[in-house]
């Protein structure tokens, strides 16, 4: 199996890589915020992969960084959503936000994927939200955070913190989320402020 390939981008689209690895080219199926993401051609880059093998045909999935691969994984487990449904949800949201809009049970926010319903984005929610753990996404976040000076970061950190406050005080973690982020929020307000903010918008 294939765990990731290094080599000279070809070409680009919004739905493939074409990779050049010495002097062997690879066909990718990427997403459109890879896409995005990707250096000019020319450029080395490295992509972790995932190989799909079907009756009718070998498909190879590639993404920029490890923790996409790992969620997309987790999502072709869930029966309806297959190589192609998962690499779209992908487009429109990281692993990260996908963590949170699960925990959340924001269906809403998954279904905005092309080609995925809401009914899709609940069973989707059903089927991982026991399998992801707070912590962790709130760490991941977190962590971000403190590695980037940026102040929009910075108040996601904050908020990470006020969602973990509020699992304290009993919320469910659903909850706590639902109720951040619907909170009216300004940059520079602390974990406390958000706290307070979202206790008084969610009554």
């Amino acid at each position: 199996m294939i765990t990731f390939l290094t080599g000279e981008i070809v070409s680009v689209s919004e739905k493939q890589l074409i990779l050049d690895v010495n002097h062997v080219g690879f066909r990718l199926a990427i997403s459109a915020r890879d896409a995005r993401k990707m250096p000019d051609p020319g450029e080395e880059i490295t992509v972790f992969t995932y190989m799909s093998v079907r009756e009718d045909a070998i498909t190879l999935f590639g993404f920029l960084s490890e923790e996409d691969l790992e969620i997309y994984r987790r999502l072709i487990t869930v029966s309806g959503i297959g190589p192609k449904g998962g690499l779209s949800i992908l487009s429109v949201m990281d692993a990260d936000e996908l963590r949170f809009a699960v925990l959340a049970e924001d269906a809403k926010a998954i279904s905005k994927a092309p080609g995925i319903g809401l009914k899709t984005a609940q069973k989707l929610i059903l089927e991982l939200k026991d399998k992801l753990d707070l912590e962790d996404v709130l760490q991941r976040r977190m962590d971000k955070s403190s590695g980037s000076g940026q102040g929009g970061d910075a108040l996601e950190a904050e908020k990470a913190e006020a969602i973990e406050m509020m699992t304290a005080l009993g919320y469910t973690a659903s909850e706590a989320m639902r109720a951040v982020r619907g909170a009216q929020l300004t940059e520079g307000m602390r974990a406390d402020e958000i706290l307070r903010a979202a206790l008084r918008d969610s009554i």
